[in-house]
C-alpha cells in the first residue's frame, strides 16, 4: 500500500510543537530528521551508539525535517488545513523557520524498513534499555531490557514523553501489579511494566496495527502470555481494576478520557498520564482535579509535561 508523505521543514526549536499539531490529526506515523538530536546522540554514547560520520553531515544544516504518514482514506484537504493552521499558531511561541510543507507518496515497505539503520539501544532511567531486535548488546546485571520493533507504530522510547513514562514506571511498578497501558502504541509500555515485574498488562488502542505490533513485541521478550492487547475505545472493550494506568497519548484525549478512567482504577491506584504539550498542562491538571484524582507530581521533558496523580 502507498502511503501519503507530508514534508515539513522548520526548525529544531519548532519541532515539539509541530509534532504535538501532527499527532492531532489522525497521523499514522512520524519520522523526525533532527540535527541537534543527532549532535546530542553523538556526544552521549551511553545513549546512542557512535553515530557515523556520513550521517551526520547529511544533517549538518540548522533545520530540521519532520515527515508524517497518512493512509488513502485520509481526509487530505482536512489533514493540510490543520497542519497549516498548526504551524500559524506555533509561530506565536518559537521560530519556525521557513516551514515548507510539501507532499509525496511513498510505498510502505520503504517507510517501514528504510529507518531502521538510525534506530540504536537507548539507555533510560537507571536500568532501562530500549533495544531494536536487530541490534546487539552485552546485558549488565539488573538491566531492564527490552526488544523492540515498532513497526509503524508509535513508540520507540526515544521520544520524551515515552521516556518520562519509563522514568516514572522504573520508581512506580511493583511486583505483582496489574497495569492498564492506554494507547499502547508498539507496546513498549507494557512490556517494560512486566519485565519490572508486573503480573499482568491490558494493551489497548483504536489502532488494529499498534495491536498487531504488540503482539509481535511481546512475543519477542517472552511476555506475551502476560499481555492481553484490546482494540478499540476503552469505556467499550476493558474491565477490571488495575493498580495502575499509564496513558502517554495527547492531551486531549487525556482530557477525554480521565472520567472513566476511575472505574478501572483500585484504591490507591497510580495514573500516569504523559503525551501533554506544556502549554496544554493547565488544561490536562484542571481535569484530573475535577475528576477526583490527587496529583502526586508533574514531570518535564523539553516542551512536553508528564503529570503522575493517583
Amino acid at each position: 500500500m502507498n502511503w501519503n508523505e507530508i514534508t515539513i521543514l522548520t526548525t529544531p526549536q519548532a519541532e515539539e510543537l509541530i509534532t504535538a499539531v501532527l499527532y492531532d490529526t489522525g497521523v499514522g506515523g512520524v519520522n523526525i530528521e533532527d540535527p541537534s538530536l543527532l549532535d546530542d546522540a553523538n556526544r552521549n554514547t551511553s545513549a546512542w551508539d557512535v553515530m557515523d560520520d556520513d550521517i551526520m553531515k547529511k544533517y549538518s544544516e540548522d533545520k530540521c525535517l519532520i515527515k508524517a504518514y497518512y493512509s488513502p482514506e485520509t481526509n487530505f484537504e482536512e489533514v493540510m488545513f490543520k497542519i497549516k493552521e498548526g504551524i500559524e499558531n506555533a509561530k506565536k511561541f518559537v521560530d519556525v523557520g521557513k516551514a515548507e510543507v510539501t507532499v509525496s507518496v511513498v510505498n510502505e515497505e520503504d517507510w517501514e524498513n528504510n529507518w531502521k539503520q538510525y534506530y540504536k539501544p537507548v539507555y533510560i532511567g537507571k536500568n532501562i534499555v530500549i533495544k531494536p531486535l536487530w541490534e546487539n548488546i552485552e546485558k549488565k546485571d539488573g538491566q531492564v531490557v527490552i526488544e523492540l520493533d515498532p513497526g509503524m507504530a508509535f513508540g520507540t522510547g526515544t521520544h520524551e514523553t515515552t521516556r518520562m513514562c519509563l522514568e516514572i514506571m522504573e520508581n512506580t511498578v511493583k511486583k505483582g501489579d496489574k497495569v492498564l497501558d492506554i494507547g499502547t502504541g508498539s507496546g513498549i509500555l507494557s512490556i517494560a511494566a512486566i519485565k519490572m515485574g508486573a503480573e499482568k498488562c491490558c494493551a489497548v488502542d483504536i489502532d488494529p496495527m499498534a495491536v498487531k505490533i504488540v503482539g509481535e513485541n511481546s512475543a519477542a521478550n517472552g511476555v506475551q502470555d502476560k499481555i492481553e492487547t484490546v482494540v478499540g475505545n476503552l469505556a467499550d472493550e476493558v474491565s477490571g481494576k488495575y493498580d495502575l494506568v499509564v496513558a502517554n497519548i495527547i492531551a486531549d484525549a487525556i482530557i477525554a478520557l480521565s472520567p472513566d478512567v476511575r472505574q478501572f482504577m483500585k484504591e490507591g491506584a497510580y495514573y500516569i498520564t504523559s503525551g501533554i504539550i506544556k502549554f496544554r498542562l493547565e488544561d490536562v491538571k484542571e481535569t484530573l482535579e475535577k475528576c477526583g484524582f490527587e496529583i502526586v507530581d508533574i514531570k518535564t521533558d523539553g516542551e512536553w509535561a508528564a503529570v503522575i496523580c493517583k
